[in-house]
């Protein structure tokens, strides 16, 4: 059978009897055990832990000791894992720095630190403490991660056995890598510098995203971190050539590797954008370029493309704007002893008028005056020259127009147009 009682100070005393046998008496958590058949009374000690039996009957007072649990020793928290580790090589500068732990993180834990310093926060969520950066670090930098410890150090939540601290300080380096010409080339082609559309895997078209929808990542309206986390590590996606240009264009690109449409959409970007135009994608280019991207900052001029064909008698420069062929005109190139050299060529300066002088190939000088002149090759330049004809060898090397065509097409032979010069001298 099985009694309850009051063991004085220590509360209920639970009494299993079994005849015949041994029975066990808890009160709290004191224990002892008397022969079975006997009656019994039960006292506490609490001062010395101990619980008292005295049993009917028997002259001896039986006193057990209680045994108490000692309090949970705290355990150390330990680093599991550090993301990007220790020594690795062309990190991703924009993406998040993670630091997961043995066990969850108190809410005020002490934070790791940055060095280089660079604006961002810190998230803490269970046992993972997050950085993420609000811009993100240029490429070739070396960082270094401080992660403390000891009496200071970061810190567990919760019970008493998982709220210990990180036993010792350490650090990680890592050094981030550099931009990638893809990710390059998807901007450009989003911002309306390349005659292509890009559009992330995820199938949204030409970065073109309804206003109130979440930016994707790869779009042109993701935020600031996100284009420099992209310019590392490119989004998948697809390019598709708008309609309507020729093959002597669409031929010379090459899809994350460099190349001629690369160096006149660059040279289109640094115009528009107050830079020096070197047609060269260093640090400042792709500073404003990732603040285009994320402002959405699109191309104001459209996209235009020139192809001067030398075939005399029937010389022409075809002019295509937006995928759209706008001008189709008789033209004059290099006489032989000064030709105009064949190649694709951005437009680096541009004049509505100039005296223009140089040395004939009898070595006589010259100074004739032009209009509308859009230089792409050293001096050879579009622009216009009166001329009883045209459509034949005639010029020192420029590609000669009618006034009218010359006026009209001035205007879009901004900045960074490719002009291409195709076909032999007869």
């Amino acid at each position: 059978m099985s009694l309850l009682g009051s063991a004085g100070g220590v509360g209920r005393v639970s009494v299993t009897l079994l005849r015949h046998r041994l029975i066990s008496v808890t009160a709290g958590a004191a224990a002892a055990v008397i022969v079975a058949g006997s009656a019994f009374a039960a006292t506490s000690a609490p001062a010395s832990g101990q619980v008292k039996l005295v049993i009917a009957g028997d002259s001896k007072q039986v006193t057990k000791p209680v045994t108490r649990q000692a309090p949970p020793t705290p355990k150390p928290l330990t680093l599991l894992s550090v993301s990007p580790a220790d020594g690795t090589r062309h990190a991703n500068g924009g993406a998040p720095i993670t630091l997961t732990f043995s066990s969850a993180l108190s809410s005020g834990t002490p934070l790791p630190t940055l060095t280089p310093k660079i604006g961002g926060s810190w998230t803490v969520s269970g046992a993972t403490a997050t950085f993420t950066p609000s811009y993100g670090y240029a490429p070739g930098t070396k960082v270094t991660l401080k992660i403390p410890g000891g009496s200071a150090g970061m810190a567990g939540a919760g019970a008493a056995a998982s709220a210990g601290t990180l036993g010792t300080s350490s650090s990680i380096t890592f050094t981030t890598g550099g931009y990638s010409t893809l990710r390059l080339q998807q901007i450009l082609a989003q911002l309306g510098y390349l005659p292509l559309t890009w559009a992330p895997a995820d199938g949204a078209s030409d970065g073109v995203i309804p206003a109130n929808a979440p930016a994707l990542a790869g779009s042109a309206t993701a935020g600031l971190n996100e284009q420099v986390a992209d310019a590392y590590q490119p989004p998948a996606g697809m390019f598709a050539f708008q309609s309507g240009y020729p093959t002597q264009l669409t031929e010379q690109w090459k899809a994350g590797k460099d190349n001629i449409l690369d160096v006149g959409a660059i040279r289109a970007f640094e115009y528009d954008h107050g830079l020096i135009m070197d047609g060269t994608a260093g640090p400042q280019v792709w500073s404003r370029l990732l603040a285009a991207a994320a402002a959405d900052q699109v191309n104001p001029n459209g996209y235009t493309y020139a192809l001067a064909s030398q075939n005399s008698p029937h010389e022409s420069l075809k002019v295509w704007h937006n995928g759209k062929l706008i001008l189709d005109t008789p033209a004059n190139t290099g006489i032989a002893g000064a030709s105009t050299a064949d190649g694709t060529f951005p437009v680096f300066e541009r004049l509505p008028f100039q005296i223009m002088k140089g040395t004939n190939p009898d070595g006589t000088k010259y100074a004739d005056p032009v209009q509308w002149i859009s230089y792409f090759n050293g001096g050879d330049a579009v622009h216009y020259f009166y001329r009883p004809g045209y459509g034949y060898y005639q010029s020192l090397g420029c590609v000669e127009l009618p006034l009218n065509p010359a006026k009209f097409i001035y205007n879009y032979l901004t900045y960074g147009t490719l002009v291409t010069v195709t076909g032999p001298v007869s």
